[in-house]
């Protein structure tokens, strides 16, 4: 049984981790991405790789919306 943690003032985001589950992916996809990406570049991190992928998209959103912005 998961416990509810209450959220306080000293609470960082990395003390908010989430389960992701995702629904409708196929499972071949999932293997590529395991083997073309994980393995080799992440140690086969799953965990890791799509962290940094999410962060290295949100980074170059970031980039382009501030060059948008600027012209």
């Amino acid at each position: 049984m998961k416990r509810k943690v209450a959220l306080t003032e000293t609470a960082t985001e990395d003390d908010l981790l989430v389960d992701l589950t995702f629904h409708g992916v196929p499972a071949t996809l999932l293997a590529e991405f395991a083997q073309k990406i994980v393995r080799p570049y992440y140690n086969g991190n799953l965990n890791r790789a799509l962290k940094e992928l999410i962060e290295k998209a949100l980074t170059e959103q970031q980039l382009l919306q501030s060059h948008i912005v600027k012209t």
